[in-house]
C-alpha cells in the first residue's frame, strides 16, 4: 500500500497544456468542461498523478494505460487485477492511495459547514458525538467522520449507493471503531496529518498502511510526468 500527495499551485497556460497531453482525449475533454480554473487544475493533477504512479510502479507505458468504471462509477485499471487505486482532492491537495486490494481515500479542507448535516446523513451515535463537542473541535470531528465515511464507500465501490447513516464510526483511545450491518468484508482505517487545515482518511482491506505519506512537489510531478509519460 502506498499513499501519495501533491500540493498544487497555479501554473501557466503552457505547462497546463503540456500536462493535458499526458492524459487521454476523453479525460482532456472532461477537464476542459470545468468552468473554474482551480477545479480544472485539481482534476488534471489527479489524472497525471495516477498515470505517473501506474507508469512508475507497474512499468506500463502511458499510451497503454486504460481505465474502466464499475456499475457504480468507480474507476479501475483495465488488464490488471491486483492493482487498486483511489483519488481525492480538496483545496490545495491531491491525494492517491494504491494497494493490491480495494482501497478508498478522502481528503477535505476544514471549512464552515452546517453541522446539522450530521443529523440528516450521519448515524445517530455520530451526531450525538458531534453535539457533545464545541466550536472548532466539532468542526474538526465532523470532517474526521466525513472523510472516514467517504473513504469507506469509495473502498467498497458502491459510493453513495450506501446510505451514510447505515454505518458508523467512533473513537476509543485513538483507535477507530467501525460498525456496519451490511458489510461482510473486514475494513481497516487510518488517518494522516497532511495539513493542519485538512483531514485525510484511508480505508483498506488490510492493515499494511504506510507510516508516512509519499509527498511529491508539484513541479517534481510535472517533470516526472513529462519524463515517464
Amino acid at each position: 500500500m502506498k499513499i501519495y500527495a501533491v500540493k498544487i499551485y497555479p501554473i501557466d497556460e503552457q505547462l497546463f497544456a503540456q500536462l493535458l497531453l499526458c492524459i487521454s482525449d476523453d479525460e482532456q475533454e472532461r477537464i476542459k468542461k470545468f468552468k473554474k480554473y482551480d477545479d480544472a487544475l485539481r482534476g488534471l493533477t489527479s489524472k497525471v498523478l495516477l498515470r505517473y504512479i501506474v507508469s512508475h510502479l507497474l512499468e506500463i507505458q502511458n499510451n497503454s494505460i486504460c481505465f474502466g468504471k464499475n456499475e457504480y462509477g468507480k474507476p479501475y485499471l483495465m488488464g490488471v487485477n491486483d492493482f487498486h487505486f483511489n483519488l481525492s482532492h480538496s483545496g490545495d491537495w491531491v491525494v492517491c492511495a494504491v494497494d493490491s486490494l480495494p482501497i478508498g481515500i478522502d481528503v477535505e479542507r476544514i471549512h464552515d459547514v452546517d453541522l446539522n448535516l450530521s443529523k440528516r446523513f450521519f448515524a445517530k451515535e455520530e451526531h450525538n458525538y458531534l453535539e457533545s463537542l464545541d466550536g472548532y473541535k466539532r468542526m474538526e470531528a465532523f470532517f474526521e467522520l466525513w472523510t472516514l465515511k467517504e473513504s469507506y464507500i469509495k473502498a467498497d465501490g458502491r459510493g453513495l449507493a450506501i446510505p451514510l447513516n447505515s454505518f458508523s464510526f467512533s473513537f476509543d483511545e485513538g483507535n477507530i471503531q467501525f460498525k456496519a450491518s451490511d458489510s461482510s468484508e473486514k475494513y481497516y482505517f487510518k488517518q494522516y496529518d497532511i495539513d493542519p487545515s485538512y483531514k485525510l482518511s484511508v480505508c483498506a482491506r488490510n492493515t499494511d498502511f504506510p507510516e508516512v505519506i509519499t509527498f511529491l512537489a508539484f513541479d517534481e510531478l510535472a517533470s516526472l510526468a513529462k519524463k515517464y509519460l
